[in-house]
């Protein structure tokens, strides 16, 4: 049983009442798991054929499945990018809300990417995703993450989200602010967030979130909306937030958020003093109510009519010939277009969207980098294009040289010499440079599997 300070409990006893048993019991019960299909990497009717994971759908999640698998995170498929591992109720706040597939989209606190790689499930090829995380070392995870799933038109940036109202004023359709907070909800998932529980946090967190949606309203486009969710239950963090909130800005409304998600989760709470009746449209997701930890999410939605706003588009200086003429020889196909600089990076990215100089910490898909008479192709590359290559070495999860591959390995094949995808049942591990039947190994070495 997790040791609970009396604060907390009596906390608690208040907010849910009778239901605090009923709460306390599911404390003491495992952690629910469960994992996203990828399906920028493959569709989902041709995984559910090869999935080893567990087959029980997550009821709001088109994608989604409970886990029912040890190691998951060793598995090739995960390293394929074919799944991404994510807490159950941590998917509702990015199903609160029908998305376009061109929206324009910022998670304002992103790493380790859970929300972002959702989100940018559903874009299209004209959709652009910005994810921010102010930790230098969680960017990288966050960044590693979108690489592993292949994701295109991905932008990561490592600011206080103060800085990114001036780089992005007016931008974004949707912002996903999944603020930091005092983790109320992650007690049975990580105990030590138990001991690191205070009242003095819960208040600091809420100052915290509150300047955060403020900088969010500077970036969303009139007429977007902004998903804040927070993984807690303290009412100073969720409902009085949203509270305060919708009083500073009266171009604000609460909205409903998508059936599926309503079915699975409580009303927001109604408190003493509130200044908006409608914070039940707030939703609450409770351990001992549905599969999964605790979450809030609250959709709120600008009122104000869209203007037209002139597109200021990519600025690129001219793309060197050598990037095309290597882009041709490994290539099937890529749309040209996209192919663009960022400072000294050859990348490939939405060319209508501008990202401001030295303003990201990865742009799109990092293509390589350009060497004196050559491209050295970067594994994001490999992970996103690698179907596309004219020359993959096409193995199944039983030949012997996946796990070879993912250890760092060179692997033999009777593939033509040069630049080579290697994918696993259809998906992309990495890349190799081939030379008489030997595919020298690409395979970043701090994601290899260790012996």
């Amino acid at each position: 049983m997790i040791n609970l300070k009396n604060e907390y409990i009596e906390r608690m006893r208040s907010l849910l009442k009778e239901d605090y048993p009923l709460y306390e019991k599911a404390l003491s019960e495992p952690s629910v798991k469960g994992f996203r299909v990828n399906t920028e990497k493959m569709s989902l009717e041709n995984f559910l054929k090869l999935n080893p994971f567990g087959n029980e759908k997550i009821p709001y999640v088109q994608n989604g499945f409970y886990l029912n698998y040890e190691k998951a995170g060793n598995h090739p498929y995960h390293h394929a990018g074919l799944i991404y591992i994510q807490e159950p109720s941590a998917m509702a706040p990015s199903e609160c809300v029908d998305i376009l597939p061109d929206f324009k989209i910022l998670d304002m606190c992103a790493a380790p990417g859970g929300k972002s790689t959702q989100l940018k499930s559903k874009l299209g090829e004209n959709g652009v995703l910005v994810s921010n995380e102010i930790i230098p070392s969680r960017l990288k995870i966050l960044t590693g993450n979108i690489e592993r799933l292949g994701l295109k038109n991905c932008v990561t940036t490592c600011f206080d989200t103060k800085r990114l109202t001036s780089l992005f004023p007016k931008t974004f359709d949707l912002i996903m602010v999944d603020a930091p907070c005092s983790g109320e909800g992650m007690l049975r998932k990580e105990e030590a967030a138990s001991a690191e529980w205070s009242e003095n946090n819960v208040a600091l967190c809420s100052e915290r979130q509150l300047e955060i949606l403020e900088n969010a309203v500077l970036c969303l486009k009139d007429g977007g909306s902004i998903i804040y969710s927070t993984c807690t239950f303290s009412l100073e963090e969720n409902e009085m937030v949203v509270d305060e909130f919708l009083n500073r800005h009266s171009e604000f409304e609460l909205s409903e958020v998508n059936a599926a998600v309503k079915e699975k989760t409580s009303d927001g709470i109604l408190f003493d003093g509130a200044k908006s009746k409608n914070l039940n449209l707030c939703r609450r997701f409770y351990p001992h109510k549905a599969r999964g930890e605790g979450q809030f999410m609250a959709v709120l939605k600008n009122t104000l009519t869209q203007k037209e706003q002139k597109q200021i588009g990519f600025k690129s200086e001219k793309v060197p010939q050598i990037v095309y003429d290597f882009l041709d020889e490994v290539l099937e196909s890529y749309p040209k277009e996209n192919v663009l600089m960022y400072g000294t990076t050859p990348v490939i990215f939405n060319k209508s969207f501008n990202v401001p100089p030295k303003s990201a910490f990865c742009c799109g898909v990092t293509i390589g980098e350009i060497k004196k008479n050559y491209i050295l192709p970067h594994h994001q590359f490999f992970m996103s294009f690698g179907c596309s290559f004219k020359n993959k070495i096409k193995l199944d999860l039983n030949d012997e040289r996946v796990l070879k591959y993912l250890s760092g390995e060179e692997i033999k094949c009777d593939n033509n010499s040069g630049w080579a995808a290697v994918l696993v049942d259809g998906a992309t591990l990495g890349g190799v440079k081939i030379s008489n039947g030997t595919a020298k190994n690409h395979y970043p070495k701090g994601l290899r599997l260790k012996k």
